[in-house]
């Protein structure tokens, strides 16, 4: 057997990695919220670092994959945005961790 066959062989497959998950923007907004019931816009803001802009735009493409919920109110006159994972979210959410614990432990531990 040639050597590349046999190395393509013994490397983890990753293939079926949920990359909108994978981008890692994206993971830290699933990470928080697959660990709560929901969460508002600022308290994400804080816990991922990520600027208002770029927040937003992680969400928008999470919500149009039907793994987060938006929802938009206003409290004493002030927007008020509550975030939550879907139930497809959280199973993506999920289904990513297993594939990546898989995939990692296939690898020798140094």
């Amino acid at each position: 057997m040639a050597r590349t066959e046999k190395s393509r062989r013994a490397q983890p497959s990753i293939a079926g990695i949920d990359r909108l998950i994978h981008e890692p923007a994206r993971f830290m907004i699933m990470a928080h919220l697959a660990v709560v019931q929901n969460a508002d816009f600022l308290f994400l803001q804080r816990q991922t670092g990520l600027t208002w802009g770029n927040l937003s735009s992680h969400l928008s493409k999470l919500e149009a994959a039907g793994y987060v919920t938006i929802e938009k109110e206003f409290a004493r006159k002030k927007p008020h945005t509550m975030l939550r994972l879907t139930s497809k979210g959280r199973e993506s959410f999920q289904n990513y961790r297993e594939s990546m614990k898989q995939a990692l432990d296939k690898f020798p531990e140094g």
